[in-house]
């Protein structure tokens, strides 16, 4: 059943949250060790990044159900229809990079042979054979998703930043209780 709540619970800013600094930082840090020489390291980086990207999926899972479950929260009537439908296009890009990231990541690391081990305990199964064949183009793919979502994560930042600041509607305050009005 699709509802519109007056605000987001508790669940939905929890997850969007969670999975806002996991994919932030699992970003920044894929950009950190990629360049890196080869070594133990680097293979213990590989997997660490693995690994976030692996709990990016049930938290994704989670929000989108959450978002399925309960609806959004009604946007601010004076708002723009083109604007309005940035937002619902926004939303769309976000949940399929969210999906995206991991399973392309998740492809590339199948193709090159080297299995996840979530928490070095939890093997992953791999999704399809080694094949150098398809891993460069797994790769490139992973790569150019990531830039990607770096885009529309920045488009969602900004127009959150701008609600705020220049409509002071409560648009941010909705995913940062603590900005509301009191």
């Amino acid at each position: 059943m699709n509802r519109s709540p007056v605000r987001y619970g508790a669940t939905a800013i929890l997850s969007h949250w969670l999975l806002a600094l996991l994919i932030a930082g699992n970003f920044a840090f894929g950009l950190y060790f990629i360049d890196l020489p080869f070594s133990p390291q680097k293979l213990r980086y590989f997997s660490w990044h693995k690994w976030a990207g692996v709990i990016v999926v049930p938290l994704a899972a989670i929000l989108l159900a959450t978002r399925l479950a309960r609806g959004t929260v009604p946007l601010p009537a004076e708002m723009p229809e083109w604007e309005r439908r940035v937002s619902d296009w926004t939303h769309m890009l976000l949940y399929i990079f969210y999906f995206a990231s991991p399973l392309s990541g998740w492809l590339y690391s199948s193709a090159t042979g080297f299995q996840t081990v979530l928490f070095g305990v939890l093997p992953i199964p791999d999704l399809l054979s080694k094949s150098r064949e398809l891993a460069e183009p797994l790769k490139a793919a992973h790569h150019w998703i990531n830039y990607a979502l770096a885009a529309v994560v920045a488009v969602h930042v900004a127009a959150a930043i701008k609600h705020h600041f220049v409509d002071r509607d409560d648009v941010l305050t909705r995913m940062i209780p603590l900005l509301r009005k009191r």
